[in-house]
């Protein structure tokens, strides 16, 4: 059986300091967003209650909706197996909207996939 500690340490070196960190909502499971955080924006979500992330762009931390009012609040977080990346399950508050393009989540933008090869079969001899 496996012990799990209560916050365990996330290894943010992997990728230079950062984690990607997904946003799920807790009650349909739906992804809403993908973000990176640093050590500082992880223990901002964790104390505040709120998801917050850091900008690669702006190299600051914000927290989701602060201007919008459509704020990701934290259910449950966990990490993967590596302790490299994060799931928020939150609440969003507000109109409901998390993408700056004003839908409920961030992917929106399908994909075409063609259909994956048929396995060959082996022949039991």
């Amino acid at each position: 059986m496996s012990k799990q500690a209560s916050n365990p340490e996330i290894d943010f070196e992997k990728m230079r300091g950062l984690a990607p960190a997904i946003v799920q909502d807790a009650s349909n499971g739906e992804i809403l967003m993908l973000g990176f955080m640093n050590e500082q924006a992880y223990e901002r979500s964790l104390s505040s209650g709120y998801v917050t992330f850091y900008s690669r762009t702006r190299n600051e931390l914000w927290t989701k909706g602060e201007t919008s009012g459509n704020r990701l609040k934290v259910l449950s977080a966990s990490t993967d197996c590596d302790r490299d990346t994060l799931l928020f399950r939150v609440e969003v508050e507000g109109a409901g909207v998390v993408c700056h393009e004003g839908t409920r989540s961030c992917f929106t933008k399908t994909i075409a996939v063609s259909a994956a090869p048929a396995v060959a079969e082996e022949s039991v001899r």
